[in-house]
């Protein structure tokens, strides 16, 4: 009788341990995953707006060598029915309760904002905003029409893309339309230095007419070389009170920036941008010209070229001249090749 009250102590004993086994396994089993290195590439995520929980496991879960194990660490620190929006980066081998940490605190990682020149206007700004940044092309558009970007940059309309200075930014992917001006502000400010303001104004120029001719410039070239020889060209028929007779002005003009040959139709398109018909910049920048063009007018090259004209090889170069009678035999050259090949 005792030996047989002795095993079903045994018994109890042994069911009792293992049920306190069992308990401490299922309680430790978070904290076991909290910590566990789970990112097997790296991951970006850009989570919207209202994403609940469940969506973001679900984008996260391909990157991971176990959703399990975040869903078991989810135990210890909840993120709720929904994650704020934000950019994050995970790096190979983070830990669940870093994903967690990062994501419940909203701690997001820098976006690389990147805006190349030349950008052919604030629409079309607002649309590469729109892809890149959390807020859509529609909000960035409304922001950059209404009248309070103009008072916080001090600036007209026609002259606001001079704002802009296409580089790469480290920005909140979440940031604002009215965010991102206030940054364009700040590099603004610290691009126009004493030292480039001081050649701005040895030009007879304010910041926002250096932007303008630098957006004709880079329209008129892609080979960086050529730019401040171009940019030469047209402050010596500034200075001689000559009008720029720009072409990429003509097409802003007519609203087409595809336009291979500008025709005598073009050149009477009347508008204050057409420097065909009127004297001296137009109101505005026709792009948002890049840094280098912008840098190419404040140290433009100093020689006598009143005109240019497209090179006949149609490789991207030009022909410079100091003449009339030279450039009209430039300008023939080109049209010869230009009907040569068929090109309307």
């Amino acid at each position: 009788m005792e030996a047989k009250k002795r095993r079903y102590l045994t018994i109890i004993v042994a069911a009792l341990f293992l049920l306190l086994i069992s308990i401490a396994y299922w309680l430790m089993l978070p904290l076991w995953c909290a910590y566990r290195a789970n990112v097997e590439q790296e991951i970006v995520l850009k989570v919207p707006q209202n994403a609940t929980t469940e969506e973001v496991l679900a984008m996260l879960e391909p990157n991971l060598k176990s959703s399990f194990t975040l869903k078991q660490a989810l135990h210890i620190k909840s993120l709720g029915e929904q994650v704020r929006a934000g950019y994050f980066r995970f790096a190979k081998g983070t830990d669940n309760i870093t994903i967690i940490r990062r994501l419940q605190y909203n701690h997001q990682s820098p976006y690389k904002l990147v805006l190349s020149g030349n950008i052919r206007g604030m629409q079309r700004l607002a649309a590469l905003l729109g892809e890149r940044l959390m807020a859509d092309s529609t909000a960035f558009a409304d922001y950059f029409s209404s009248p309070d970007v103009l008072q916080l940059c001090n600036l007209n309309r026609e002259e606001l893309p001079s704002l802009i200075l296409p580089n790469t930014y480290e920005v909140w992917w979440t940031i604002s339309p009215k965010g991102f001006v206030e940054r364009m502000i700040r590099e603004h400010k610290a691009f126009w230095n004493s030292a480039r303001l001081a050649k701005a104004e040895s030009l007879g120029l304010t910041p926002a007419e250096v932007s303008t001719l630098a957006s004709i410039v880079c329209e008129e070239s892609n080979k960086r070389a050529e730019l401040p020889i171009i940019a030469g060209v047209y402050i010596n028929r500034l200075k001689r009170g000559m009008k720029l007779d720009a072409d990429p002005t003509v097409k802003f003009a007519v609203g087409d920036f595809t336009l291979k040959r500008i025709l005598y139709k073009h050149l009477s398109t009347e508008s204050p941008y057409n420097t065909y018909l009127h004297k001296g910049l137009p109101p505005g920048p026709i792009t948002i010209p890049s840094i280098e063009g912008i840098d190419a007018v404040l140290n433009y090259k100093e020689h006598n070229y009143l005109y240019f004209c497209a090179s006949e090889a149609l490789d991207g170069t030009h022909r410079f001249a100091q003449t009339l009678s030279e450039h009209n035999a430039n300008a023939a050259r080109y049209r010869a090749e230009l009907n040569k090949r068929r090109i309307l």
